[in-house]
């Protein structure tokens, strides 16, 4: 059957290793696909796997491209319209769960994120993700009340500078927020390609650069504009709570921000340790921690990158809660 979302041009990378990570599930386990972007996670779950399936995504589009997803599996899949921090309330709406049950947590058999930008964004010009095709300098996924425009229209040198340098980590900031401020004095930064091209007038490419120069700028703005590393956070605290026993959540990041909030999120979380009184079972509710089923990361095969360039950087970090045999 061909994938009515991923011929689009999307590949779910190391689609193999996280199917791998996944719990055993019986046909009403729970899943919840954080990152919905093309669909391709989700129709590999609902093709290779018993799990019902809750798709969510804070861009409106992606929602509507899971239209035909969805009615392939209608009765398997839900789709919800949020940012990561939104998780708990989409069971509700989803009708999977009360509010009741999504405040206590345990009731996903698995969460699986997978951080960045989807190539669906990069593609639609009139999005201002990408400087490889000229639109409008937006940058939302969904419905931030702060374009990309506006952030370098009213930022201060300081302020562009330590974005750059913080969300970025572009070593020539500085001098690209100096620039930036200059120029906008003439004529107001309103498409990409206007900033791509103040920036390569700073920062000229070279013959032997792999990246574009504007690349660290562009994702500076746009993790400032949709505030991911914010939204990461949330998401992984409320993630890991509302995993059953035994369940699993399963990051995919692509870049050393997005990896070193969700290693410490992991670190912080699986260093909890359990308190289980064995004379009051009544109280051992909520006692379990979590565990790192592996130390450090796994990586894409070569095999998978040869094919899918995108799965260069990838990264993938696990965390199991504890079930009472292995917290015991």
């Amino acid at each position: 059957m061909q994938d009515p979302q991923v011929s689009g041009g999307h590949v779910p990378v190391m689609l193999q290793e996280v199917l791998a990570a996944l719990p055993e599930t019986k046909n009403n386990g729970l899943l919840v696909d954080m990152t919905f972007g093309g669909g391709g996670y989700s129709q590999a779950f609902l093709e290779k796997t018993p799990f019902t399936v809750l798709g969510l995504d804070r861009d409106p589009a992606a929602i509507k491209r899971g239209g035909a997803l969805q009615s392939l599996f209608p009765s398997r899949l839900k789709l919800v319209e949020t940012c990561f921090s939104g998780v708990a309330e989409a069971l509700v709406k989803a009708g999977l769960c009360s509010k009741e049950q999504a405040h206590a947590g345990r009731v996903v058999d698995a969460v699986v994120m997978d951080l960045g930008v989807s190539s669906f964004q990069l593609d639609e010009a009139d999005r201002g993700f990408s400087f490889m095709r000229n639109g409008p300098l937006d940058m939302r996924m969904g419905s931030s009340p702060r374009t990309a425009a506006d952030i370098v229209a009213d930022s201060s040198e300081d302020e562009l500078a330590s974005i750059f340098w913080a969300y970025g980590e572009e070593k020539a900031a500085r001098k690209i927020a100096r620039h930036l401020v200059a120029r906008r004095k003439e004529q107001p930064f309103t498409e990409t390609k206007q900033l791509a091209d103040a920036v390569v007038e700073v920062k000229p490419r070279r013959y032997n650069d792999r990246i574009h120069p504007a690349t660290l700028v562009f994702q500076a703005l746009r993790m400032v504009v949709n505030d991911e590393l914010g939204e990461i956070e949330k998401a992984l605290g409320q993630a890991a709570k509302l995993l059953k026993a035994g369940g699993a959540l399963i990051v995919v990041s692509f870049h050393s921000l997005e990896d070193r909030v969700v290693k410490k999120a992991f670190a912080d979380l699986a260093d909890k340790k359990s308190h289980v009184n064995k004379y009051r079972p009544d109280e051992n509710e909520g006692a379990d921690g979590y565990l790192l089923p592996f130390k450090g990361v796994r990586a894409p095969t070569a095999a998978e990158c040869a094919l899918n360039p995108r799965a260069r950087s990838a990264k993938m970090r696990v965390l199991i809660r504890k079930t009472e045999r292995s917290a015991a």
